[in-house]
């Protein structure tokens, strides 16, 4: 039986044939694309990158990446606070990643260096930043911006009322293609048909009023069967794209991408990781369940994104591609 004032977010659709979508090719202008991606370019990220999500370095454990050709460590002191540095033991150069935390120390399992927060020589701790959701570390000789105290972590909902998941895939090419594709909304319901439909785009970024993209879209639940929504989509730094539901089922939640550069700036096949948060919220009673399935829903989730990804990585890589044989419009 239906609850009095409940009403379900599911609308039935007109059936749609892919053939049949209205061409977005015209709306979808390189100059657009390209100026929103420069604009991105130059906003200050204060040398901070993502490196994981919260929940990967766990207690007792450390989390090794190499980032832009740097290999990083970090873990968890006795307090939950992090500790990073270099991936690569001062001593002999063994791989810290590798190694076990003991009482909050790091200790090497070479020959038993213990490295703490205080560093040791010739091994310098680098400044980490835990939101909640993400981890971030501040690499100074590797960004070359004046550096921030702080990573510039975008609006989310509470977390006490929100449900949040991380996904990671890789690809061949450079952060400012992972951005690019979030930066074209118009290729939603032609290139992830099965998860998208009846998108328009109704707002093109203004850099005078808030440089966003607004896109009316529908998430597919089956043939006629989805869930419309007006969101967002902004670029508040080089290597991170919003996407924040402003109308409709979810309103205020987010889908963070982070695009993390992998090899060195002058890497023949460059390789990036890309780290998406999505905090999910919502007013329904039912979500509180939600809530408190959220471990069996993330694995879900992740699911979700990383069929996304699979389409999206081909995008960015087949860009990359053809911008480094100087064939993709706007490319330098």
């Amino acid at each position: 039986m239906r609850r009095p004032g409940w009403r379900s977010p599911v609308r039935l659709l007109p059936a749609r044939a892919w053939s049949g979508q209205e061409p977005t090719w015209r709306a979808a202008r390189p100059q657009v694309i390209e100026a929103a991606l420069k604009r991105a370019g130059a906003r200050p990220a204060g040398n901070w990158y993502v490196l994981c999500a919260s929940r990967e370095v766990p207690p007792g454990r450390p989390f090794g990446r190499t980032v832009a050709g740097r290999e990083v460590v970090l873990w968890r002191r006795e307090d939950g606070g992090l500790t990073a540095g270099p991936g690569a033991c001062p001593h002999l150069g063994a791989p810290l990643c590798q190694s076990p935390v003991v009482d909050g120390r790091l200790v090497c399992h070479w020959h038993g260096l213990s490295l703490t927060e205080r560093g040791a020589p010739g091994w310098d701790p680098y400044p980490a930043h835990d939101d909640g959701v993400l981890v971030w570390v501040r690499l100074d000789g590797v960004g070359g911006e004046p550096p921030l105290p702080a990573p510039r972590v975008p609006r989310r909902p509470p977390r006490r009322a929100s449900v949040d998941t991380v996904t990671t895939v890789v690809g061949t090419c450079e952060p400012e293609d992972v951005i690019a594709n979030r930066l074209d909304p118009w290729h939603g319901a032609w290139f992830h048909p099965y998860a998208f439909t009846h998108l328009t785009v109704v707002e093109e970024p203004d850099p005078q009023a808030g440089d966003r993209f607004v896109v009316e879209v529908a998430y597919r639940l089956g043939r006629r069967a989805a869930v419309p929504v007006r969101a967002s989509f902004t670029a508040p730094g080089p290597r991170t794209l919003v996407m924040r539901i402003l109308d409709g089922e979810g309103a205020s939640s987010v889908v963070e991408t982070h695009a993390t550069p992998l090899t060195a700036p002058d890497a023949a096949r460059p390789r990036t990781a890309v780290v998406e948060a999505v905090v999910a919220t919502s007013e329904r009673r039912g979500f509180a369940a939600a809530r408190a399935a959220s471990p069996l829903l993330r694995p879900l989730v992740r699911r979700a994104a990383a069929r996304l990804w699979r389409d999206d990585l081909a995008y960015a890589e087949r860009r990359w591609e053809l911008r480094g044989q100087g064939r993709f419009p706007g490319a330098t």
